[in-house]
């Protein structure tokens, strides 16, 4: 906060007495031993580690951010939580119990995350860069009964707004004042709430549902949609026992609790709206990590914060980390910086690329529909004796279970709907579909049983990524189901051939998808950019894989076209339908 003593910090000076008092659970019977109580177990809810947080370190930094009016903000744990805490009780006082969240990565949608769980209502983020009408669609489908809005972004609400008029908007206009002009309304919200709190006797969190005040752990968090590239987006049901295990497992598994230069400091590139940041917002916030808040993937900004502000960790799809290794600004950092890398099947090309920089890639797989991550390629010490091709291949695995979940399995997809599940080989040949167990797996889809039904037939959480099962039990993808191609017999796996057409020293990324054939009934067609700098034409690339790579005979494209961009979704996944939809326009025109 800039200037003389703001309302908010006056405000604040009220709420400084005692720590909140704690609630008590409610008691209940085990059958077993007669125990009216339950006092040994709580509630499971991930809010509850930004109150700990303030509560055990209140002066350490939890948010930087570089404004839209280009300042630099920061804020302490004490100021997150008591932003947090006032904008629950503006809820709470306004009756608002499903909040829909359309911004990029804010102060304020950190500050959403907690505060709208901390009312006791649910959450449901949405991806931006959506049209008008898919947005109206998803909040619509959702029935939020208030919108906390990017001021960036209110335009897109317009259609929403005609069909509801009496859901009101708080515009967020992302500035460091808490007062005055550049105040907006989600900052006034801010204050409403914190005096709603003190009218009420200065509660503070033992008010609010905190872990100390959850009623049910198995209750809906957040409904996070997924991507919606073949059909309507689907609202995936998030519990708060759910995201708490999942958050403590990425913790783990991405190594946030220790590191050699101390506090984590966490850079925001994952959108916070895709399948809740991975649970990152709450894991972070355990750890009482630096939250860097981006606005937008701006390559520069980034790799100048990687430098200066010495980042010790973030997330990012393998498309953001490609041109991150491209970006002129790249060069090796004094200090290893840990890069969870998912979204889509990374390279073990790719991981090179990032080891040589100081970016140690954690390789993580995962959908909305388990909160993010939930299995890990777990590098091993006897994979340092590997040729470097060969230890990059094994950490591009998908690998093993999350620690907060069960081991995932390999099964095979000619089985009836109702079946029991049969694994297939752990050979590393036989091809299945990746099946997911346990705690962090989401309780469905909202108000779709029939699809939800579907998802976990036979017992397990499908995934629709077709995958080896190794002798190691480590997973490994080779493509979607709809991406397969099945050429003269043979299965060719986009992702493989991806994998190595991108190891061409000229090539940045590569797509690749079948096309109708007359003998062979489909091949694979690849489209590819280029390094900035280079020149490549598409005869040349298939000549190279035909005599200089190790792509099989089969597999090599008789069809290469260079375009200036491949279509991504907002996670940075290539679109193959797109690409689809290219290559039949392509046809058409030379028939």
């Amino acid at each position: 906060m800039s200037g003389a003593t703001s309302r908010l910090k006056s405000l604040l000076g009220h709420l400084a007495g005692g720590p909140s008092k704690p609630t008590t659970p409610a008691p209940a019977t085990d059958g077993n031993h007669g125990y009216t109580h339950r006092h040994h177990i709580h509630q499971l809810s991930p809010t509850f580690f930004l109150e700990r947080a303030a509560s055990i370190e209140p002066d350490a930094q939890a948010i930087y951010h570089v404004t839209a009016n280009n300042r630099v903000l920061r804020r302490s744990y004490r100021e997150f939580a008591d932003r947090a805490r006032g904008l629950a009780y503006f809820l709470q006082k306004q009756g608002h119990r499903r909040v829909g969240v359309l911004a990029t990565n804010t102060p304020a949608f950190l500050e959403a995350i907690y505060g709208v769980a901390a009312s006791g209502g649910v959450i449901v983020p949405v991806n931006y860069r959506l049209k008008s009408a898919d947005i109206t669609y998803i909040f619509d489908f959702a029935e939020v009964d208030c919108i906390i809005v990017d001021h960036e972004y209110v335009d897109l609400l317009e259609e929403f707004r005609g069909a509801h008029p009496g859901v009101p908007f708080i515009v967020d206009a992302d500035t460091d004042a808490t007062e005055g002009e550049l105040c907006g309304p989600f900052d006034e919200a801010v204050l409403e709430g914190l005096k709603h709190d003190i009218a009420q006797g200065s509660k503070g969190w033992a008010g609010l549902h905190s872990s100390r005040g959850v009623a049910d752990e198995d209750a809906t968090i957040a409904i996070p949609f997924t991507s919606g590239t073949t059909s309507r987006p689907k609202g995936v049901v998030m519990t708060h026992r759910g995201a708490y295990l999942a958050s403590l497992a990425n913790v783990i598994e991405s190594g946030l609790n220790y590191n050699g230069t101390g506090r984590c400091r966490y850079l925001w590139t994952l959108p916070m709206f895709h399948a809740m940041g991975w649970t990152f917002p709450w894991s972070v916030t355990a750890v009482r990590g630096t939250h860097y808040c981006l606005r937008k993937i701006d390559y520069p900004l980034i790799w100048k914060l990687l430098k200066e502000e010495k980042i010790t960790h973030f997330n990012a799809a393998p498309t953001v980390n490609t041109l991150l290794c491209a970006s002129p600004e790249a060069e090796v950092l004094p200090e290893p910086v840990k890069v969870t890398v998912a979204a889509s099947p990374p390279t073990a090309h790719l991981f090179e690329q990032m080891t040589n920089l100081n970016l140690q890639p954690v390789h993580v797989y995962g959908m909305t529909e388990t909160y993010g991550p939930i299995t890990k390629g777990y590098p091993m010490p006897a994979w340092d004796a590997l040729p470097l091709p060969e230890k990059y291949a094994k950490m591009a695995r998908q690998g093993h279970g999350f620690i907060t979940s069960l081991p995932i399995r390999v099964v095979k997809t000619d089985q009836p709907d109702e079946g029991v599940l049969v694994d297939v080989a752990k050979d590393g040949k036989e091809i299945g579909e990746i099946v997911f167990f346990g705690n962090i797996c989401a309780k469905g889809y909202y108000k779709d049983p029939e699809a939800t039904r579907k998802l976990f037939l036979g017992g397990g959480l499908h995934s629709g990524d077709l995958a080896v099962w190794h002798p190691d039990g480590s997973a490994q993808i080779q493509d979607r189901a709809k991406d397969i191609i099945i050429s003269g017999g043979e299965n060719i796996s986009s992702v493989a051939l991806e994998s190595m057409l991108v190891q061409h020293p000229d090539v940045l990324e590569a797509g690749v998808v079948a096309v109708p054939d007359s003998h062979w009934g489909e091949r694979p067609k690849a489209y590819i950019t280029i390094k900035e700098g280079r020149a490549l034409e598409g005869p040349d690339l298939i000549d190279w894989a035909k005599s200089q790579s190790a792509i099989s005979k089969f597999m090599v494209p008789r069809e290469v076209e260079v375009v200036k961009e491949l279509p991504k979704t907002s996670t940075g996944k290539i679109q193959k339908n797109v690409l689809r939809e290219w290559s039949k326009k392509g046809q058409q025109q030379r028939t």
